[in-house]
């Protein structure tokens, strides 16, 4: 049995929602005994928490409110945020304010896109982080996961499997030749709870988690087409072209969603090593045939039945 880090309060972001998922399923796993806090929103379903056995404590608020963020880490030895990295700064800060002795941040391998539009924003984020954090005494470890996939409600390869299951032909960005090397969430949340459990090991360090192997995206694309059964012709376009139609699309919502960025980072290699995870923490993640045919059945069962697996 497992017991909580020094059994203290442990304050958790992000844990209703798709990574926080298999991050929950950790923690019941490996039967953490520790207090845990957890930070929801007020319309997130918690019944998974209560149901969890473990000693949980939901704690209802709003992230962009200083004052719950306070409330919240009153009395937190350790803050994990998995929620989303534009709370990072506040959540930092607002952690030195309350003698939180250790946070762990999930960020993104975003910030090494060569894109000054896909990764200023994220850069700009951690120099900010990490001058709060060279002022202060408190720990901090960053994890940067690639790609995140998993199950139907992930944001990524759901919407490529549902893209290849509707139409036979599917377009790509140069050829679909750039490299990735998507994460499953059950590997990132096996990574977080390593992580917690090992801060004599991964303190003030950062570690990227990404999947198996790379593959094109093109492979990628194939593997999915594979499981489905399905028989897909690929069309290609110009990086130049494709960013040239986002840029209008952005005019055209008036800047409400970033199609410029999606379409950089899907034309650019996003494969990167996870070699000091597995030499930290002994990082090892499922190949990625496994996960896309998990995934894949997935989708196939829920659009019979017409149910979502869990609250993203």
């Amino acid at each position: 049995m497992f017991l909580g880090v020094d059994n203290c309060m442990l304050l958790v972001t992000g844990i209703t929602g798709h990574t926080g998922h298999y991050f929950l399923k950790e923690l019941i796993k490996k039967n953490y005994s520790g207090k845990i806090r957890c930070f929801t929103r007020r319309t997130s379903s918690t019944d998974l928490l209560i149901q969890s056995g473990l000693d949980i404590e939901v704690f209802q608020g709003d992230l962009d409110k200083q004052h719950d963020i306070s409330k919240a880490m009153n009395g937190i030895i350790t803050v994990v945020h998995i929620y989303n990295i534009n709370h990072s700064i506040n959540v930092v800060k607002t952690a030195i304010e309350n003698g939180v002795k250790r946070v762990i941040l999930v960020h993104t391998t975003g910030i090494y896109s060569k894109f000054k539009a896909a990764s200023s924003e994220y850069k700009r984020i951690e120099e900010q982080i990490c001058a709060l954090h060279a002022s202060s005494s408190l720990k901090m470890t960053i994890l940067r996961p690639t790609m995140i996939y998993g199950d139907i409600c992930d944001r990524n390869i759901s919407k490529f499997i549902k893209l290849i299951d509707s139409s036979r032909l599917i377009p790509l960005i140069n050829h679909g030749e750039n490299l990735v090397q998507p994460v499953n969430a059950r590997d990132l949340g096996s990574a977080l709870f390593a992580v917690l459990m090992q801060p004599e090991k991964t303190t003030n360090k950062s570690y990227i988690i990404s999947g198996d192997r790379p593959l094109k995206l093109k492979e990628l694309f194939q593997l999915i087409s594979n499981e489905l059964r399905k028989k897909t012709r690929y069309i290609s376009f110009s990086l130049y072209f494709c960013v040239f139609n986002a840029k209008m699309l952005n005019i055209i919502t008036d800047g409400k969603f970033n199609y410029v960025e999606k379409v950089m980072r899907m034309g650019e290699d996003r494969a990167y090593t996870h070699s000091d995870a597995s030499n930290d923490f002994g990082f090892s993640p499922m190949r990625i045939e496994e996960g896309i045919k998990m995934e894949v059945q997935q989708y196939l069962a829920s659009s019979r039945k017409n149910v979502h697996p869990h609250e993203e």
